[in-house]
């Protein structure tokens, strides 16, 4: 009978317990990053690491957002997975294998392929084999040379997964071993649509990530900005600060208007407590303008001055050609990111390119004003950004505290420039700010903040949707219906709207985000129960369908904006039930009250008797309504709840699960290729660095004094013939035939040096065996020398008692007369002389000795035995190995190892520590017996007067005095820690010894 086993509450309560706090352990460790188009930078916060920065593998604070396949040498195949490169290790073989690099991708991420993003990113990398996804039909690419054919395309979203794991990996390195991090939040720009937002969740799902929360890349500086400073407080009259944050990075440049402030709010208890509150505004932005646009402008120069040169034009070389050559194009990308840069800080630069395209050598120069006279129409596009903000949020320039600027590109001069003109001067723009690590820093204070196991300086941030946003549905009469619920202003994570429709029919309902004039539907709401419902309230309230109304509450969610629904019931106002008199209460609870009866459930009995008895109470009635006028019903407001979905809509939602299960499974083969790859680069490097050891070891006199020639010969041999096969044929091996060559070196060599690693450790060892031997040998001799002396005396007592016992019987009966007293006053005889004094002083010990015999021994025979049998098996097993090795040369595996020798004095000790507890339980024993029994004679009387005081303290009569206990467990130790201070003191006394044997003798003249 098989037994059902239940839980018990005490079980279930601690299960959960233990589910939370590993909850909490999984999410101690947060990370924030900042999502950039040209860098990756992440913080990372953990008890012990208050958010730093994670270094790269290059000891780098930021990371080149790129991922690169590299391929194989000996050319793809199938199920094989290439070697991946992240950061500046993909951009530095971009020039080799410019169709399987890929930079920037966040600037495509989420983007359908006839996006104009999407066509511009295609155009600038020409090597790329960019195609439309063909379930989600965004942006994927195909691999050049590093994948079969057959190998499916990467979703953006897929590769941006590989570099989000890579930062990861780089983070639990920071975090230390046995640490994981999974809760991260992300940055992203405010112009983003619900739809690349969830590209960039996705990634982070792809990459083991869960995204704790989405944050605007201007509300993280502004977060950042607060933790260090202290705003006016609203509630003691003071105005909220204004401050405008410009950030121009490499791919785009946004302006957010933030308002910034304090506020006394209610604390635990009486108490209350003052808060940083962080909202955004309104904000401004332009897609295309950054730091890459920049680097696009000098890069088409370079290509139009090199196809105008006269060594080009006689190679015939031609524009188009150069920009569909992608080699070429990502060697001018990354020369004109380094002389923008230059540029920044100089008048002039220049560049040279050997055997650019076609062997055809280029020299390129530019200056300052050249590049600013380029850069004139973009120059242009840099104050529309701050007027777009300025306009959403309803300000103007002088309600501005302060513009902080943030991102690489806005320390490009002329950009600096426009915006002091926009804004009338210098005065309000602030670089006191990182400009580039604010934002990640305050996605990483957004970590911690919604983070369970930290906690932080309260800060409330507000951000707003960018984007207005709707809802369309249809009546019952299928009629369009559209009704917009949300500004770009609104606030995300506000209290929940409450919508009214009139349908009494199951309808579906779409929400949709407007961008750029374009309803993109996001989620659709579709009702499962709503007529049901309906039906419920008519017949059982007797509702007017034309009173029903259904109610949804809807809101934006502070996470990542989405829409939400809260609820979703119909209500309608119903008659109020008549109440029970108390009488019918009581005829209800015992079965006599009102029965509820169908159609021809009645009797003709029960008829008549109504009939009969109706008349008069009817004539009652009549009459007391003519006197009385009836009151009108009450009214109540009857809810019922409808069951609803919420479901995405958009191209991120024709991915499946089990799509995207498939794509998870695809990034862990590739994790695991890799990890097999690095474990054969390790087989490999260590089978090398052996090959290179032994050509030392050969050489070494401690080697040739323990190995043949025969061996050496071997040896030898065997790593030449490994040398080649490592540079020939072991190129492609596997780690396995690696680790099987380095097996055959370490066959020859192990033996001779544990040869010499024997006969150098094996005197001392030996020497420590001896000794314990010798001294269990004395040990055992002394205490069963005590033994026999013991039984020896109490033998001859025995036969004394007897002697004595038969003395004093026969002299019973004779009378005793007791000499008179010499002294004749009280204190007479008192003085002894010197003699008696000086016969009478010897050692008590020994008088004691005398009187009652040797102290008891310890130990019996018996407890000896095991020491007895270890010393006489050790004895022997040791002389017979010592004369073996003895016969033995050096060249000669040994017969008296080293771990044989360790095992025995292992056994040894062990044994003399239970002998060693053995007495010291023995002795509690004796201890306890003796005070708890009781004595006589001398013992009784000498206890009644020592067991009034125990450590110096009086007992009263009648206290049994504290008995201290001590366990096995500290006897032990306290035994460990004696016998290792006697084995230091006797190697200080070998050591004291050599020294003094080492040192002149003294001469007679100096004594």
């Amino acid at each position: 009978m098989a037994r059902v086993s239940t839980l018990s509450p005490l079980r279930i309560f601690l299960s959960a317990i233990f589910l939370f706090s590993a909850h909490v352990f999984a999410v101690s460790a947060v990370l924030g990053v900042d999502l950039g188009t040209e860098y990756i930078k992440a913080a990372l916060v953990k008890p012990g690491i208050p958010l730093e920065i994670v270094l790269t593998k290059d000891s780098r604070r930021k990371e080149i957002s790129a991922v690169a396949f590299k391929p194989s040498s000996n050319g793809a195949k199938k199920g094989a997975y290439p070697e991946r490169e992240y950061g500046s290790d993909a951009m530095a073989i971009a020039p080799r294998f410019p169709g399987d690099v890929y930079p920037n991708l966040k600037a495509i991420l989420g983007l359908p392929t006839g996006s104009a993003q999407v066509r511009e990113y295609a155009e600038r990398h020409p090597s790329l084999k960019l195609e439309a996804h063909k379930t989600k039909g965004s942006a994927a690419f195909k691999s050049a040379g590093a994948f079969t054919q057959e190998e499916e395309a990467w979703l953006v979203e897929e590769l941006l997964a590989m570099e989000l794991q890579s930062v990861r990996a780089n983070a639990e390195a920071l975090a230390g071993p046995d640490s994981s991090v999974r809760s991260v939040v992300i940055t992203v720009p405010p112009f983003y649509t619900t739809e690349e937002k969830r590209a960039v969740e996705l990634s982070a799902e792809l990459a083991g990530l869960k995204v704790l929360s989405l944050i605007s890349d201007g509300l993280a500086v502004g977060l950042n900005y607060a933790t260090t400073r202290q705003f006016p407080n609203v509630n003691k009259g003071a105005k909220a600060e204004h401050h405008l944050i410009f950030d121009m990075g490499a791919g785009s440049t946004k302006a957010t208007v933030l308002s910034m402030q304090s506020r006394t709010v209610k604390d635990v208890g009486k108490f209350n407590k003052t808060i940083q509150e962080v909202s955004a505004l309104g904000s401004g932005w332009d897609r295309t303008l950054g730091g890459d646009a920049l680097n696009y402008l000098i890069v088409d120069d370079m290509i139009r001055q090199f196809v105008e040169s006269p060594a080009a034009q006689k190679a015939g070389v031609t524009l188009e050609a150069v920009k569909s050559h992608g080699r070429t194009i990502a060697k001018l990308t990354k020369e004109a990111e380094r002389l923008r840069h230059v540029l920044s800080a100089n008048q002039h630069t220049q560049a040279s390119f050997e055997g650019l395209y076609d062997d055809v050598d280029f020299k390129y120069k530019i200056t300052r004003a050249e590049f600013e006279e380029m850069a004139a129409t973009h120059a242009q596009r840099v104050s529309a950004a701050v007027k777009n903000a300025l306009a959403m949020a309803g300000l103007q320039i002088k309600d501005l505290d302060t513009v902080i600027l943030h991102g690489g590109a806005t320390r490009t001069p002329f950009v600096q420039k426009e915006l002091e003109n926009f804004l009338g001067g210098a005065d309000k723009i602030r670089t006191n700010v990182n400009s580039d690590e604010a934002a990640v820093f305050g996605a990483g204070f957004r970590a911690a903040e919604l983070s369970p196991s930290f906690r932080v300086k309260e800060i409330k941030i507000t951000d707003i949707a960018y984007y207005p946003a709707g809802m369309r549905w249809k009546n019952d009469e299928g009629k369009p219906k559209h009704q917009r619920l949300w500004t770009a202003t609104s606030p995300l994570g506000a209290p929940p709207k409450e919508v009214t429709f009139n349908n009494v029919q199951d309808l579906s309902v779409s929400f949709y985000q407007l961008v750029d004039g374009a309803e993109l539907d996001t989620k659709v709401f579709t009702t499962r129960n709503l007529t049901a419902s309906v039906e419920a309230l008519v017949e059982k309230h007797k509702c007017e369908k034309a009173d029903i109304k259904f109610k949804v509450g809807v809101r934006l969610l502070s996470e990542n904006g989405e829409v939400d629904v809260t609820k979703a019931a119909v209500e309608c106002e119903a008659d109020e039930p008549e109440k029970d008199g108390f009488v019918d209460g009581v005829k209800n609870l015992f079965g006599f009250g009102k029965k509820d009866k169908t159609e021809g459930e009645e009797d003709s009995a029960s008829a008549s008797t109504e009939s009969s008895t109706s008349t008069s109470s009817s004539a009652a009635a009549s009459a007391s309504a003519e006197t009385k006028p009836s009151e009108p019903k009450k009214k109540q407001l009857v809810q019922i709840n409808v069951d609803f979905t919420l479901t995405p809509t958009g191209p991120a939602s024709l991915l499946s699960k089990a799509s995207i299960q498939a794509l998870k499974d695809r990034l862990k083969s590739f994790a695991a290729s890799d990890r097999t790859r690095q474990l054969r680069e390790e087989a490999l490097n260590q089978l090398e660095a052996y090959t290179y050891k032994i050509s030392d070891i050969l050489d070494r006199e401690s080697f040739i004094a323990y190995s043949t020639a025969s061996e050496r010969e071997t040896l030898q041999q065997k790593k030449d013939e490994v040398s080649d096969w490592l540079y020939g044929d072991g190129a492609n091996a596997t780690r396995e035939e690696f680790k099987a060559k380095l097996n055959e070196l370490q066959n020859i060599v192990d033996p001779v040096l544990k040869r010499a690693e024997e006969a150098e450790k094996r005197p001392e060892i030996l020497k420590g065996l001896q000794d314990a031997l010798d001294n269990t040998n004395k040990f055992v001799k002394d205490i069963r020398e005590k033994i026999d002396a013991y039984d020896a005396f109490h033998a001859s007592a025995s036969a004394s008692a007897s002697a004595s016992s038969s003395i004093a019987t026969s002299s019973s009966s004779s009378s005793i007369t007791a000499p008179a007293s010499s002294a004749t006053g009280d204190f007479d005889g008192l003085e002894d002389d010197a003699s008696t004094t000086t016969a009478t002083r010897e050692d008590p010990m020994k008088f004691l000795e005398k009187e009652l015999g040797p102290v008891p021994p310890l130990y019996t025979l018996e407890d000896l035995k095991e020491s007895e049998d270890l010393y006489t098996s050790i004895s022997a097993w040791l002389k017979s190995k010592v004369a073996e090795q003895e016969k033995l040369g050096p060249t000669d595996d040994p017969v008296l190892t080293v771990k044989d020798l360790l095992e025995r004095r292992e056994k040894l000790d062990k044994a003399g520590m239970a002998l060693a507890m053995k007495g010291v339980k023995n002795f509690e024993k004796t201890q306890t017996k003796g005070k708890g029994g009781k004595t006589n004679g001398k013992a009784k009387a000498s206890g009644s007067k020592a067991g009034g005081k125990k450590n110096g303290k009086g007992t009263k009569a009648g206290e049994k005095p504290a008995k201290e206990t001590v366990s096995d467990e500290e006897i032990e130790e306290m035994l460990r820690k004696v016998m290792a201070d006697e084995k230091a003191k006797e190697e200080a006394k070998a050591q004291k010894g050599e020294k003094e044997s080492k040192e002149e003798p003294i001469k007679h003249e100096e004594l």
